[in-house]
């Protein structure tokens, strides 16, 4: 082969690579736009799949409010249910003060109600007992979601009692100490109903609505761990006990076996002096 012929050759491969190369470039650019028309498909599916699912919320939640009537009811007839539950939900208590307990002693119901449109919000209500620090019945807190999608919430406002407002005694002692201290108790509990800077990320409302309101009692049944340590130290001090008399009653029997060995040994030593006499 020729050097000139060589050259064409390795040129027509070079002209069919690079052709090859807009072929391939071609079908990728047409496989990412049918990509994009498929994905299309499937983002309207899951909205549809969202409005479908949220038919169906509200069509529950109007079937559940009955039993959450009833149990309510139950509920009412049980001292200290929810301060109960709440003293035993791991990051509720880890916002109860001493005196947030007290004043929670004094409720005696809660409710947790969804918007009709439930996408816009929901509300929580506190009912209270007549009580020595605040003149409220009822405290609520209301979360929105508005059409733009901007979360809000708003709440009742807490009508103190003298001296009893437990939300200026949190902040006194922190500002006394100059900074809060790991012994000293949390934030007041109570502060939660004044607190709107993050609406759309309020731990502790989530919490109610989506954890303790389905179940509470699951929380109110727990077991004070301070109770099944103690039953625990009990029944070791017992098993111990128990222990120590076996040892006892081992080193009885052990001395019984001595004390039968060595009457045995007497008798025989005095058939021995019968026999020589």
């Amino acid at each position: 082969m020729s050097a000139s012929a060589a050259k064409v050759s390795k040129k027509e491969l070079n002209s069919n690579h690079d052709g090859a190369d807009e072929t391939s470039e071609k079908e990728q650019q047409e496989a990412i736009e049918h990509i994009d028309e498929v994905q299309n498909e499937i983002d309207r599916l899951n909205e549809q799949a969202s409005e479908e699912i949220l038919k169906v919320e509200q069509k529950y939640n109007k079937l559940r409010q009955p039993f959450f009537q009833k149990r309510s009811e139950l509920i009412a007839k049980i001292p200290n249910f929810w301060v109960t539950t709440f003293v035993n939900h791991p990051q509720v208590s880890a916002l109860l003060g001493e005196e947030d307990e007290e004043a929670l002693h004094y409720l005696t119901r809660v409710e947790v109600t969804e918007f009709e449109d439930i996408k816009s919000g929901y509300r929580i209500d506190f009912y209270f007992d007549e009580n020595p620090y605040f003149e409220n019945k009822v405290l609520s807190k209301e979360f929105h979601l508005n059409e733009s999608g901007d979360p809000s919430s708003k709440s009742t406002e807490i009508k103190w009692k003298a001296g009893k407002d437990l939300t200026k005694r949190s902040s006194q002692t922190q500002n006394k100490a100059g900074k809060k201290r790991q012994h000293e108790e949390p934030e007041s509990f109570f502060t939660w109903f004044t607190d709107h800077s993050d609406a759309g990320a309020d731990e502790l409302g989530e919490v109610i609505k989506d954890d303790i309101w389905p179940n509470p009692l699951q929380y109110y049944l727990v077991p004070d761990m301070d109770d099944e340590e103690g039953e625990g130290e009990d029944d070791d001090d017992d098993d111990e006990e128990e222990e120590g008399l076996e040892d006892i009653d081992e080193e009885g029997d052990e001395d019984d076996g001595e004390e039968d060995e060595e009457d045995e040994d007497g008798e025989e030593g005095e058939d021995d002096d019968g026999e020589d006499d």
